[in-house]
This record gives structure tokens, C-alpha cells and sequence, in this order.
């Protein structure tokens, strides 16, 4: 299959990740990279032998590249990939699709109207763990699901990241930073959200950076650090979701649970692509590994985007994609609707998983 040229605008933290992991890609090829600085995007350059440096809208008049990563920061996602749209390109972006709904409706209806595909981290759920939990569950193993369970229970990201200040901006916060990985692969395991109810709260205002050379600079809270809530989800399960950055110990709360009719599944972090998945049967008193559909590694992000450019070349339907993140996005702003309105909030979006499992990845070098 012939490879897609592909630019990356955003050359931060994340796109390290993106391009260690799409260098080994058979299908697709980062042939040039912006960035707001110029200095970071030759630095990106050098370090992953990239020949081509450009600004932004340089970049977007290439007629070589079809396919643009946007890994910018989260409020900048939605007018970034207008203007890869507009400019007649693919787009992949980072989490969130958008800040706002209008924004992400933008989004949708735009690439609509240019007949042109959106994929949307997360794609995690396109990993062993969250593949064979699928599995697991269509299979009846577990019965009819009923309830889930999931928690993000953490210290802030001033502990670790140098330049946390966007965290805590509109479009950040627990829910938004790590939220979408959770929802989407319950959404993979459970199916569309029907309706959510929710609390949330800054219980922490007052913070500081505490690593690197802004190491004590006091930090701005604009956006919730705590949310917690439940989603009634079409098929009738009934789950609960704590997304906090104000866990200051340790937590020993799983990840994610999956409670059906005939036993209970234990699945790993969903901010990984593989990791143990777990079945305990009703009358057992220690619970059974289950063997993963395919062997991935820890971290392949990009997968979704190798995933996206193969369903373009056949003319299918790719997975990590804008209704997908459209309807994780509405469901990160209903926790804080019903918060603040007091009521369930009644979802307006819908998505329905592809049927079919996804037994491998197109980022590993061994890919057909």
C-alpha cells in the first residue's frame, strides 16, 4: 500500500511520541513539521531527521501532504483543523477534538463538506487490552453487562510537567486531559451514552509548579479538578467515573471495571495500549487472565492514524474518528452541565463501535 506524506503542526512534548512510533510506519511518511516556535520544530527536525521545517500555513500549502497531525495545545485543536481542512487535508488530531461543541460541530460538518476524514486521539482502544475485553464481552463470558466503574485518581500535572499552565485552562482539567481516554473505551465496551449526571469542583485552588525551572510559580485554576458522575449508557449499563487531579495519596481503586450478569472484568489503564485483563466468575475466588487477542506494545500512539489512512485507501470507515471524539467531547461537558444545572443531562450525540474487533496495529514495523 503506497505511503501517505504526512506534516505534524505542534512540536511539543506528545510529538516525540507520535514520531518515534511513526517512523517505523509502513504506510505513512512525516515528511515536515511546524510549530508556533521555530526554534522547537527544528529542534523536532533534527532529532527524527526531518528535512522539512516550516510555519504553519507553510506547511499547509505543501501539495505533497495529504495527511496532518495536529498536536497543538487543546484550545488551539478546533481552528487548527480548520485550517488543515480548509486546505484541502486530512487531519488527525490530539484529545480533545474541541474545546466547545460549536467548535467541534465545526469540525464535523466542515470535513463533511470537504469529503475529507478526521481521526481523533484517543485511539488506545485499538490495543490488546481493550480489544480482548470487547472480545470477552461479545462472547458472553461475562454475561450481560450491567455496571462499570472508573477512576483517574491523581496529583495534578504540575508534578511532572514543566509547563503545566494549559492543564488547568479551559479545555483542561482531569476530565478533559485524561477523561477521553476512559469514555471512549467504555463507549468501545459498552456502547453510546444515553444520559449523565455529574458533580465537580476546584477542591484544590491553590497550586504551584513543582518541576522544572518554573519550579514554584504559582499556578491559575480555571477549569474543574475534580469531577464525578454517572452515565446511563443505551444498553442499560449504569456507570460511575471520578476523574480527579486533587488525589494527593496513593489510590487502590481499579481502573476500569466491566460488572455483568456472569462475572466481572478488570481492565487496565486505558492510557495504554496493552496491559492485563481479568475475569472473575461468580464463586471464584481469584480471577483468570485472559489472554490478549494480539501482542502490541506499551504506547503506540499513531495506530489510529496508520488505521485511518489504510480505511482511506480502501474507502472504509476508520475507527479513531470525529463522531467518535464528538460524542467523548459532549459527554466531558455534561458532567459539568449537570453540575451546574442540577439535573441528568440527556445526550444529543450518538456513536456505535465498530463490530468488528481490531486484531492488530499499523505502527509496528512488521505491518502488512
Amino acid at each position: 500500500m503506497e505511503r501517505m506524506k504526512a506534516g505534524i503542526i505542534g512540536c511539543g512534548t506528545i510529538s516525540s511520541v507520535y514520531l518515534e512510533n511513526l517512523q517505523k510506519s509502513p504506510i505513512i511518511e512525516v515528511v515536515a513539521v511546524a510549530d508556533l516556535l521555530d526554534e522547537r520544530a527544528k529542534e523536532r527536525a533534527d532529532e527524527f531527521n526531518i528535512e522539512n521545517v516550516y510555519k504553519v500555513d507553510g506547511l499547509l500549502r505543501q501539495p505533497e501532504i495529504e495527511l496532518v497531525f495536529n498536536l497543538t495545545v487543546p484550545g488551539s485543536h478546533a481552528l487548527t483543523d480548520v485550517a488543515i481542512l480548509e486546505a484541502g487535508k486530512h487531519v488527525y488530531s490530539e484529545k480533545p477534538l474541541a474545546v466547545s461543541l460549536e467548535d467541534g460541530k465545526r469540525v464535523l460538518d466542515l470535513a463533511k463538506a470537504k469529503n475529507l476524514r478526521v481521526g481523533c486521539a484517543p485511539d488506545t482502544f485499538l490495543g490488546s487490552a481493550i480489544q480482548t475485553a470487547r472480545h470477552a464481552i461479545q462472547t458472553g463470558m461475562i454475561g450481560q453487562p450491567v455496571a462499570a466503574t472508573a477512576f483517574l485518581m491523581s496529583r495534578g500535572p504540575e508534578w511532572w510537567h514543566e509547563n503545566p499552565e494549559f492543564f488547568y485552562a479551559a479545555g483542561g482539567g482531569p476530565m478533559f486531559d485524561m477523561g477521553p481516554y476512559y469514555l471512549a473505551s467504555l463507549i468501545q465496551v459498552l456502547g453510546p451514552i444515553r444520559r449523565i449526571s455529574g458533580s465537580v469542583g476546584i477542591q484544590i485552588p491553590e497550586r504551584h509548579i513543582h518541576f522544572g525551572p518554573k519550579s514554584g510559580t504559582p499556578l491559575r485554576v480555571q477549569t474543574p479538578t475534580h469531577l464525578a458522575g454517572t452515565m446511563d449508557f443505551h444498553n442499560g449499563a449504569i456507570a460511575t467515573l471520578i476523574t480527579s487531579f486533587d488525589i494527593q495519596g496513593a489510590s487502590d481503586l481499579p481502573r476500569i471495571e466491566i460488572y455483568g450478569t456472569e462475572g466481572t472484568l478488570n481492565l487496565p489503564d486505558p492510557n495504554f495500549f496493552n496491559g492485563d485483563v481479568k475475569i472473575r466468575r461468580p464463586g471464584e475466588e481469584n480471577a483468570e487472565l485472559l489472554k490478549p487477542l494480539f501482542e502490541c506494545g506499551k504506547n503506540e500512539r499513531g495506530t489510529g492514524a496508520g488505521e485511518m489512512v489504510r480505511a482511506i485507501r480502501s474507502e472504509k470507515n476508520h475507527r479513531a474518528n470525529a463522531e467518535l471524539a464528538y460524542h467523548v467531547l459532549e459527554a466531558m461537558h455534561a458532567f459539568q452541565r449537570s453540575s451546574l444545572e442540577g439535573n441528568h443531562i440527556t445526550m444529543e450525540s450518538t456513536f456505535k463501535p465498530d463490530e468488528d474487533l481490531y486484531y492488530g496495529t499499523d505502527i509496528m514495523e512488521n505491518s502488512s
